[in-house]
């Protein structure tokens, strides 16, 4: 299988770059479309209809190609792969929920392929991670292969979008689902966040709205125990901040922990919005900034996967949390070129609201301030 992938900053840009990877005979079947809330998507989705390419397609808050990050363009991945491999399947949450559209996408996994794997999108559906991996479980089982992120808006937070030929939805769930007895498909879902503290419990919670930990008010504990130096009362970037630098790792026996964002917060109840359920009784400890060491974790975590399980790779799909961007900063390039050069194959992805995978130890599940790595090769 064949992958190019390809970038530009306007529609008229990107159709001559459509037509310079196609004109030596390369025939892509597939585009895998990562771009800014800015660009015009249907002008582009239609453009590689036309072409007969199946578009799967989200916008971001930050898009990557290779080792290059973007900022408000467009970038592609234009793959080769036999048409009978894959199909695309696109929901929106509206009359069926998104547990219910989303065990509409894992029976029809089942029934199309022995044996499937599905890279899934999603829009402004935050509430809703834990409910995609649950859906698709349900209607296809446990043994299950889920990848993917939940698309972005330049951090505008006012409705990410996915889309493929002739629709899109700021609620939508779009599926890509691949037979893996012909494409291989691996990935590994991987922060290198170091925990700090001691435990703490999550005494009152409702779905992803964390109340109080340890009895008190979640946002003042936490500004109070990481020591940060803000009024919130005046400076809104406060949770920004907390996000970025001191998410919540929610502990579990025997697995890695999974990271929990608080993208809001509530200035009357001093309550923490986060990305992601927070179960009331969880146990959780905070996280210190990234460095370097989180980098070398992440890059550890690829080449475990490349040794044990799949060495080579024709193309590379990667769902970073737009936490970690905010927080490593000019880091957040040395891990992306160090990801790709772990298997040296073209590379494209997007900063995302929430990350879809499996962790070293654990199963596949949704995830904040996390990297998803994803590698196909071709059988």
């Amino acid at each position: 299988m064949i992958s190019k992938t390809i970038k530009a900053n306007s529609t008229e840009a990107i159709s001559i770059e459509i037509d310079k990877a196609t004109s030596n005979g390369f025939k892509p079947t597939l585009a895998i479309v990562f771009l800014s809330i800015k660009q015009d998507w249907k002008a582009i989705s239609d453009m590689l209809s036309k072409k007969e390419i199946a578009v799967f397609g989200a916008t971001t808050s930050g898009e990557f190609i290779d080792g290059d990050i973007e900022e408000g363009s467009i970038v592609l991945m234009l793959l080769d792969m036999n048409t009978d491999y894959f199909k695309s399947m696109f929901l929106e949450t509206g009359q069926l929920s998104t547990l219910e559209n989303a065990k509409l996408i894992g029976i029809e996994g089942k029934n199309t392929f022995k044996n499937p794997a599905f890279l899934i999108v999603s829009g402004w559906l935050t509430e809703e991670g834990e409910n995609i991996i649950e859906g698709i479980t349900e209607g296809f089982g446990d043994d299950v292969t889920i990848f993917g992120g939940m698309a972005g808006d330049d951090l505008s937070l006012s409705g990410p979008m996915v889309f493929t030929k002739d629709k899109s939805s700021d609620k939508g769930l779009l599926a890509l689902i691949i037979d893996q007895d012909k494409i291989e498909i691996n990935g590994i879902a991987t922060c290198g966040w170091k925990p700090i503290g001691t435990t703490k419990t999550v005494t009152k919670s409702k779905g992803n709205i964390v109340y109080t930990i340890d009895d008190k008010p979640a946002l003042d504990m936490i500004i109070k125990y990481l020591g940060v130096d803000y009024d919130f009362d005046t400076d809104k970037e406060i949770v920004t901040q907390i996000g970025a630098y001191y998410p919540l790792q929610m502990e579990r026996d025997n697995v890695a922990p999974v990271m929990r964002t608080a993208m809001l917060a509530n200035r009357e109840d001093r309550s923490l919005i986060c990305a992601g359920n927070v179960p009331q009784g969880s146990k959780i400890k905070f996280s210190l900034p990234p460095d370097f060491d989180a980098i070398e974790t992440v890059i550890e975590e690829c080449n475990e996967l490349k040794n044990e399980l799949q060495q080579k790779a024709d193309a590379l799909i990667m769902f970073s949390c737009i936490s970690r961007h905010l927080s490593f900063g000019i880091l957040m390039e040395e891990e992306i070129n160090q990801v790709k050069d772990v298997w040296n194959a073209p590379m494209v992805g997007f900063f995302s609201y929430g990350e879809f995978g499996k962790s070293k130890t654990g199963k596949h599940e949704f995830h904040n301030n996390t990297c998803c790595v994803v590698v196909l090769k071709e059988k």
